[in-house]
């Protein structure tokens, strides 16, 4: 035990000692590290920007880029702010010409919607007071010269907008027009005596808009010494009155694809002239109609259009229902029955100027909703009805056209120039035909034989003349009519002396059996008259009418039916009565150039055509429908 306490104690003493040791080698060690600490310190420098300890040299360039960016802001700060972008001039429009027609009507739709809901401004205002006749602009002002104004004179028009031209932001140029008339309308800041400025007056407007300016007349003074200026309306104050929501087209490519024509009747109005032309001429003639019997001491009065039995033409009708009599009822085919029973009431000068409705197909000059002219004057004639006729439209086509001479082009690129002056050629029928078919055709009161129909048939194989069924003679005589006789109507000619059992309604003729007091008038190879001196005998009447019944019965669907309440008024007693029908659309074609009867219709009759749905206004612009109560009809 004495031994191992004597080992402890050396080996604490030895331990003692290497403590001490490593005490004093820390100590003289401690001086030396304090002085490499701040020897290091000493070659960095802080950065008081980021406080950082830096080299001196990385100091300086830190120093030296700050007072270059420092001076660099200080340049900036002094320069003048760059100016706004000027608006292009009609920049926004030409933006807007590059959408497609969905794109510019959603945003069009979108921004009138606005216009709606803030009021600034209301863009259907219920009324602007128009105090000018734009047609008389010219007439009127069309003197002054360059730079000349007339300031004491504030006219007010309404107008649509079909070209703007800006230029810079105070001024606007508009073409626009309205009844035909066609002006520049010029807009700038310094006339401008609106409350609402300038720019908010111009910038919401399009082309296609409708608007009303209030200004004075004055010329325009270009810079341009060659250059006599623009009659043009001074605008002072210009309103929005109705603003188009679509594109209208351009005025290089114009609207001129026929079929959409058709359809859009109101844009074809709007972008073509030739087409308001043509409506304006059709209303000067049904208005020299009417005129023409009026001073002639006729009475213009209205038939029915729903009748039990649709008479006085040769057709097929449209049929309808009554719902609450339960009655099949057609529309008319034409107004002869009804206005000879007012002759037999005693109105002996009598005609009606409206819409017939036959169930037949759609060509070049047909249309199943047409216009038509019945007239009717007791103790007249045939003979007199030629003479009223070449006396009305004589006047007719000077009073529409200024001449007597008309040009009109058919649709396969023919001219045909017309002499529409009295005296007019006639051409008697038969002697016709049988002068064409080299052959002496049956006697008048033998053409409604079965011998006269195979002669018929056989003329048809001989001459390469088709007809469709049923072969009836009527139908076949027609036929050959139309190829032989009609083809070389170009002035105006009357083709007379009509077989009787091609003409139910008409009287016989005075000197030759077998035929009627008929007339046809052509003009350029069309019918536009149908003239009669009308039966009047009720017991020849239902003979006729009976033979247009067998007719039927062989499947001749246009031949007519027997009238009893046509019949029982002509057992009253029909005096001596000459009358005809006019074809008002043909008449229009002819005096307007147009081969299609499509062009004089204000909306002709279509095919349904498959198109994808369109966007509505409604529905784009997120306008909510309004609660209505519907009133019973009184």
């Amino acid at each position: 035990m004495a031994a191992q306490q004597a080992a402890d104690t050396v080996k604490d003493a030895v331990h003692s000692v290497a403590e001490q040791v490593s005490h004093l080698t820390t100590d003289d060690n401690a001086p030396a590290a304090s002085d490499n600490a701040a020897s290091s310190e000493g070659k960095k420098l802080l950065d008081e920007v980021t406080g950082e300890h830096v080299s001196k040299s990385e100091l300086k360039k830190r120093q030296k880029q700050r007072e270059k960016d420092k001076a660099k802001a200080e340049k900036e700060a002094t320069k003048k702010p760059p100016p706004a972008p000027k608006r292009k001039a009609g920049g926004e429009e030409e933006d807007e010409s590059k959408l497609n027609p969905n794109q510019y009507f959603e945003i069009r739709s979108r921004a009138v919607k606005r216009m709606k809901e803030t009021q600034n401004p209301n863009p259907y205002p219920h009324k602007f007071h128009v105090t000018y006749d734009l047609r008389n602009f010219e007439k009127e002002y069309g003197h002054l010269k360059k730079g000349e104004l007339v300031e004491d004179k504030i006219i007010s028009v309404g107008c649509r907008v079909y070209n703007i031209r800006t230029a810079g932001e105070n001024l606007r140029f508009y073409e626009v027009a309205v009844d035909g008339a066609e002006i520049q309308i010029m807009a700038t800041n310094g006339y401008n005596t609106s409350n609402t400025p300038f720019a908010e007056q111009h910038d919401i407007l399009r082309r296609g808009d409708i608007i009303g300016v209030k200004g004075f007349p004055g010329r325009t003074s270009p810079k341009k010494e060659d250059n006599p200026g623009e009659l043009s309306i001074m605008a002072q104050e210009v309103t929005l009155l109705a603003p188009c929501l679509h594109q209208i087209p351009s005025e290089h490519y114009g609207f001129k694809d026929q079929e959409q024509r058709y359809r859009n009747r109101h844009l074809d109005l709007i972008m073509n002239k030739r087409t308001v032309q043509t409506f304006l001429a059709r209303s000067k003639i049904t208005k020299y109609v009417r005129n023409y019997f009026d001073n002639n001491g006729f009475h213009e009065l209205e038939t029915p259009i729903l009748m039990k039995n649709a008479g006085g033409a040769t057709a097929t009708p449209f049929m309808t229902e009554h719902l609450d009599l339960k009655m099949t009822l057609a529309l008319r085919i034409a107004t002869e029955l009804p206005l000879k029973q007012l002759v037999v009431g005693g109105i002996n000068r009598v005609y009606e100027l409206g819409r017939q409705f036959r169930n037949e197909g759609i060509d070049l000059t047909h249309n199943p909703e047409f216009t038509t002219c019945e007239y009717y004057e007791a103790f007249t004639d045939l003979y007199d009805v030629m003479e009223r006729t070449q006396d009305l439209v004589e006047g007719m086509a000077k009073e529409v056209c200024g001449s007597l001479q008309t040009t009109f082009h058919t649709q396969t690129g023919e001219t045909y120039e017309v002499n529409w002056a009295k005296p007019w050629k006639r051409i008697e029928m038969m002697p016709a035909l049988e002068e064409a078919c080299g052959e002496t055709f049956p006697p008048g009161d033998q053409l409604h034989t079965q011998e006269t129909n195979d002669f018929l048939k056989r003329m048809l194989k001989k001459t390469g003349v088709e007809c469709t069924p049923p072969l009836t003679n009527a139908r076949m005589i027609d036929k050959l009519v139309g190829e032989f006789i009609e083809e070389k109507c170009i002035n105006p000619t009357f083709i007379t002396g009509h077989p009787q059992m091609m003409s139910p309604l008409a009287k016989y003729h005075r000197n030759t059996p077998g035929l009627c007091e008929r007339f046809e008038a052509f003009v350029c190879k069309k019918e536009i008259v149908n003239a009669y001196t009308e039966l009047n005998d009720p017991f020849d009447q239902r003979l006729r009418f009976e033979e247009q019944a067998r007719q039927k019965a062989q499947g001749d669907d246009e031949a007519q039916i027997l009238d009893e309440g046509f019949l029982t008024a002509m057992e009253y007693g029909l005096p001596p009565t000459g009358g005809w029908g006019m074809g008002i659309d043909r008449m229009v074609m002819f005096l307007t150039d147009h081969y299609s009867i499509k062009e004089v219709l204000t909306f002709p009759f279509m095919k349904d055509e498959e198109q994808a749905p369109k966007p509505k206004a409604a529905e784009v612009a997120g306008v909510e429908a309004m609660p209505v109560e519907g009133i019973a009809h009184k």
